[in-house]
């Protein structure tokens, strides 16, 4: 147990809103860590369905924990922001309030953190699981292998230095439903990352999930903002513009973005129903990117488990390749895009106010494609 007047070696930061009946397997699975010396800072975003009261219950039973109450929601991403800030230890962990991490998860990676002084970023492969426990899918290790400008992990295995984050400039509200993408591939211009290449925790679909509980249209145009940037990544440019709120909303979205929210159904046992929406709203062109979403929409309005069982099959596959790649059971880097220097300038108003948050960096670098480097265990 951590004493009063001791610094927790790691802060762990979940925030939270409406997340009964899966709050406690949450709460639970931190407090039941190997690494002990932790504190848990916990923030409420104007829950009402219980969770607040649950959450004051935990509280007051162990000391480790700190609640922090909203009146009014912030939404996923200022909360994110809001719990992060609120940190007081030099390492973070980020916790969602539906998931699962395993006993070993914060022990496994600040072990890295502490073997590899120059990496400020450590994710971790993940289970997902549906809303009863079972597991659905397991870990992804192809992602490993398989160059990108997406993250192999997002923001529930994810574990930093404060000093990266704070240089980085933290959450943005502008990416809302994707900023732990966005953070990450900032964290990734001003610090090494490295995943350990195995399930550490448990990522859980279910009506709870903040994209299901979110205004759909809301979603979607989230969705395709992201698109639109992961674009400017590939073309080895920033997409701090795109942010702005003149340029946010488009009339049509990009397929891509139906995927995306329909995945969240189809994985916790659902049938999306999307593919009307898809002719209705999409940016329908002719390519291969709208035959892929038109295809698996209609595929997951008609026979959502076969399309399941087909995907399983692909993920095999690629697995399959993944372990000749992989042979290390430690931790393996990934490299994320570079960021043209001022797209990962800290602009939020406070970072004048606190130049800690402040970030220099000495030369212009043009993005890169993400690659992963196979690191051998200690």
């Amino acid at each position: 147990m951590l004493a009063a007047a001791e610094t927790p070696r790691v802060s762990v930061v979940m925030p939270v809103h409406n997340a009964m009946p899966y709050l406690d397997i949450a709460v639970e699975s931190i407090l039941g860590q190997t690494l002990q010396n932790f504190e848990f800072v916990i923030l409420d975003d104007a829950s009402t369905d219980g969770s607040t009261e649950r959450l004051r219950d935990w509280a007051a039973r162990d000391p480790r924990i700190r609640l922090i109450e909203e009146a009014h929601n912030l939404g996923p991403a200022r909360s994110s922001q809001r719990v992060a800030v609120a940190a007081t230890a030099p390492v973070v962990a980020r916790m969602d309030a539906d998931d699962v991490s395993y006993p070993r998860r914060l022990e496994e990676q600040l072990q890295v953190l502490d073997s590899y002084p120059g990496v400020g970023v450590v994710g971790g492969l993940y289970d997902i699981i549906d809303a009863s426990g079972r597991k659905i899918r397991g870990p992804e290790a192809w992602r490993l292998v398989h160059p990108a400008s997406v993250p192999p992990f997002g923001n529930g295995p994810l574990m930093y230095r404060r000093e990266v984050f704070d240089q980085a400039g933290g959450y943005r509200k502008q990416c809302e439903f994707w900023e732990d993408h966005d953070l990450i591939i900032r964290m990734g211009s001003v610090s090494k990352i490295m995943i350990v290449p195995h399930a550490v925790y448990q990522v859980r679909q279910s009506p709870v999930s903040t994209r299901f509980a979110s205004e759909q249209s809301r979603v979607e145009r989230a969705l395709d903002l992201m698109y639109r940037c992961r674009e400017r990544l590939e073309q080895h440019r920033g997409y701090d513009d795109l942010l702005d709120a003149r340029v946010a909303d488009h009339a049509r979205i990009d397929p891509r973005a139906f995927i995306s929210t329909g995945s969240m159904a189809l994985w916790s046992g659902g049938k999306p129903r999307l593919f009307r929406r898809l002719l209705r709203r999409g940016d329908l062109r002719l390519n291969a990117r709208t035959l892929g979403a038109l295809v698996w929409t209609a595929w997951a309005s008609v026979e959502p488990r076969s399309l399941r069982a087909f995907i399983r099959t692909l993920l095999l596959g690629r697995r399959l390749r993944a372990s000749f790649a992989v042979k290390t059971t430690g931790p393996v880097t990934w490299t994320a895009p570079i960021l043209p220097r001022d797209a990962t300038a800290d602009t939020r108003p406070e970072a004048a106010q606190h130049p800690r948050h402040s970030m220099a960096i000495h030369e212009a670098r043009t993005t890169q494609p993400a690659r992963v480097t196979r690191v051998a265990a200690e």
